[in-house]
């Protein structure tokens, strides 16, 4: 019987020894999860402000648009006045098809346009009599 009472000794301190060693493992897991839930809680309120200052500094972008400025232009000869817009538009008349590419050289003093369209040279007269 002895023997017996030895067994079952060693078997309940066996017992008792798990126990203790369940119970700090599961302490130490507690702290661990709380832990974690702290740290989850700092990066919520983190992000919780960050989007807030995103938001602002997208709406200053968007505000401050530029505008193309509009440019007109003329050519004065002889107190006669042509934009340059309008030649553009004769020389395009005159070549009788669309290019690619228009070179227009213009000569005020011969009332003349010259021009190179898509490696075709002509001319045209510009009025400033």
């Amino acid at each position: 019987m002895a023997t017996e009472k030895k067994t079952a000794a060693k078997t309940t301190k066996a017992a008792a020894t798990k126990t203790t060693t369940k119970k700090a493992t599961t302490k130490t897991e507690t702290k661990a999860v709380e832990t974690k839930a702290a740290e989850v809680k700092a990066e919520t309120k983190a992000a919780e402000k960050k989007p807030a200052a995103k938001k602002t500094t997208t709406t200053k972008k968007t505000t401050t648009k530029k505008v193309a400025a509009k440019v007109e232009m003329f050519i004065e000869f002889g107190g006669v006045q042509v934009s340059v817009d309008e030649i553009v538009e004769n020389v395009k008349k005159v070549n009788g098809k669309d290019a690619k590419n228009y070179t227009i050289y213009l000569k005020p003093e011969d009332s003349k346009a010259y021009f190179v369209a898509d490696g075709e040279e002509k001319e045209m007269d510009v009025y400033f009599a």
